[in-house]
Parts: C-alpha cells; structure tokens; sequence
C-alpha cells in the first residue's frame, strides 16, 4: 500500500512538470507564432505553393522572424538571391540566400519602420534605407550605416529612394511633403527639384530608359518626367543641368475615367516598358508610358478587390499576381483570367516581390490583420 502511494505521489509529480512544461512552450510559442502567422512565404512554382523562410541566422538557440510585419521587400539588381526586408517598427533584414543562410539582422539601422531599401545597381555593396524623415548609406554591405539626409520637420517621412541604374551617382528620394529630391553625388548632397501639393508615395525608374522617372502620390495621381542622368561633368556651369526636370508631364488627365478608388498600392515597370498601377480596387495597364491606359479586369468587384501588392514577371508582363487580404491571384494570359489560392496564413497579404533571374521564385510579405 505503501508503495503504491508513493508511485501514485511520483506520477502526480510528473504529471505536474508535463502540463508545466506544455504551458512554458505555449507562452514562448506567442511571440513567434504558429506557422500560419508567419511574416515572410517563399513559392518557387508560381504561387502554387508557400513555404515560411523565416530563419534567423544566429549562433545557438535557432530564432525566427515570424512576428514581424512586412513592408517592403526588394533585390540587389545584381543578384537575385540577396533580398532585402524592410519592417514596421523592426528595422531592417536581409538574406543572401534566405533557403541556405536565413535572415540577417541589420544592427546599425535603429530599430523603426523602414518605408523603402534599394541597393547600388553598380555596387552590391551599397545600401540606401528610408527611415522616418532619415536616409542611411551603407557602404560596407549593412555593417555600418550613415545618414546622408535628414529633414529638419520630424513629421515628413522620406516615403521612396531610387537610383539611376546607369548613373548610380544620382540618387532620388520622395517625401511625405511632396518634394523629389535630387543627389548627384550618391547622397552626400541634395536639392529639391520638384514640390507637389500632396505626399510622395513611390518613385520608378523605367527600366529602359533611366533617364524617365515615373511619380506616383499618396492621392492616386500619377507624373512623369525626364531627368539628366549622363552628365558627370564637375564644371559649375554644368552641374546645373544635372538638376533638370524635362518634360514634366500629369498623366493624371487620362486616369480621371477610372475609379481609382482612394488608396494608391503599387507600381510596376515591367521589363519591356508596359506600365501597371495598383490601387486598392483596381489594376491598370500602359504600353506607352502612361500616354493611354487599359483597366485589367478582376474578378471582384471593383468595392470588393482590396488590392494589397502588384508583381509583374519582368520576363513576360503577361504573367500577373495581385495579393488581398485573404488571397493570391495569379494570371499568365494578362489579366484575362484568373486562378485563386487561399494564402497560406491568417495574415494579410501585404508584399510580393519577384526573382528577376527565377521567376517562378516569388517571395509574399505578411502583416498580421488589425
């Protein structure tokens, strides 16, 4: 008798540390979350289907990043595998090749919202970051970063940074005021070239062309403008000529027949120049530099669409993908049909971006739903 109550007493107490330990790993499970709260989906067959690339490359015990939320996600324009990942409130992460190596933590950026990442087109090795009303330059491949621009007005935030893909020298950024400012010198220096009366939401480079730089505002509207990006002359009398905005055109005068909706979402150039707008009901298309302008058909509603990110293969501009809150839209004939698949997380879709060298590589950024 007496020894089945001490068994009785043993199994009580392991009982007890079973359920405790079961409650420790639930508690620590929260802060990274299940596996269909993950922040960052890699597809390599076109979106038929996501695996979570979320680990973080670290020494001992493996950590992830599934909690974050994603804002932007972009590529070194030479070399496809090194993906850059800008957060809400987190900072930023990169990866060299995120299936091998995982995620890298970028220590020298404070730890805040980034609104956009690009890297040198001619030196991998330079990296520019948006951060509230700051842009940072690294030139050491994200050891160290400095500050290179700096508002004095805490309340305008440098939405968009580009950089001239055949003068690397020549830097643009976008603000929440409504400037386009002009670096020609890799961002040791700046002058405003252009003011509109509403923010600045994103700046493109067409792809064939670096001198054509398209506007897109946080109102929908949408510019266009031709900048000097060959000269590099140091004469005085010539370095005025680099701050030229030529051809300054709205393109808004032609979008004014579609229901724009009210929140623009995304802008694409594809590889052979056709032009794609996203706003958050809707999807356009140009083939000529905004001149003319087609509305892709969706299969909802305009009221229903809610648009989140555009991506466009940039080897065949008929091979569409649009993500919502809930879903990933896929098209290879143009926007003619579609095919749905369920996202693979309870999240919001809120990024998609492209391997340029691969495209049936597609990476989806996640933010967790309010």
């Amino acid at each position: 008798m007496q020894s089945k109550k001490i068994i009785l007493i043993f199994g009580l107490i392991l009982l007890s540390v079973s359920l405790s330990a079961c409650t420790i790993s639930t508690t620590a499970n929260k802060a990274g979350t299940a596996g269909n709260e993950t922040s960052v989906f890699l597809s390599t067959n076109s979106g038929d289907s996501w695996r979570e690339v979320v680990t973080l490359a670290s020494a001992g015990q493996p950590q992830n990043i599934k909690g974050l939320n994603v804002n932007v996600m972009a590529a070194d324009p030479q070399d496809s595998l090194a993906v850059y990942l800008a957060t809400f409130d987190r900072g930023l992460y990169y990866t060299y090749n995120v299936a091998n190596d995982g995620w890298i933590k970028v220590k020298a950026l404070p730890e805040a919202t980034v609104n956009d990442v690009k890297v040198d087109p001619k030196n991998k090795c330079i990296i520019y970051a948006a951060v509230t009303n700051k842009l940072y330059r690294s030139n050491d491949c994200s050891r160290t970063f400095n500050q290179v621009y700096f508002d004095n007005n805490p309340g305008v935030v440098v939405n968009a940074v580009v950089v001239d893909h055949y003068n690397s020298k020549n830097i643009y950024i976008g603000t929440s005021r409504g400037e386009i400012i002009k670096s020609i010198d890799g961002g040791d220096s700046w002058r405003t070239i252009q003011r509109l009366g509403e923010g600045v939401n994103r700046l493109i480079i067409s792809p064939l062309e670096s001198r054509l730089i398209f506007v897109a505002t946080a109102k929908n509207n949408i510019y266009s403008f031709t900048a000097n990006s060959t000269n590099t002359s140091t004469d005085p009398a010539e370095i005025e000529k680099n701050f030229a905005v030529l051809g300054w055109s709205d393109l808004n005068t032609v979008l004014k027949d579609f229901n724009l909706g009210t929140s623009f979402k995304d802008f694409v150039v594809a590889g052979d120049g056709k032009m794609f707008i996203a706003t958050n009901q809707t999807i356009l298309r140009s083939p000529d530099n905004g001149v003319t302008w087609e509305q892709i058909n969706l299969i909802q509603p305009d009221k229903e669409a809610v648009v989140n990110s555009l991506a466009v293969n940039p080897k065949d501009s008929n091979q569409l993908y649009y993500v919502t809150n809930t879903t990933f839209f896929s098209s290879i004939d143009g926007g003619v049909t579609w095919t749905t698949k369920k996202l693979p997380t309870t999240r919001s879709g809120r990024e998609l971006l492209i391997d340029f060298n691969n495209p049936n590589n597609i990476y989806l950024g996640t933010v967790k739903l309010k």
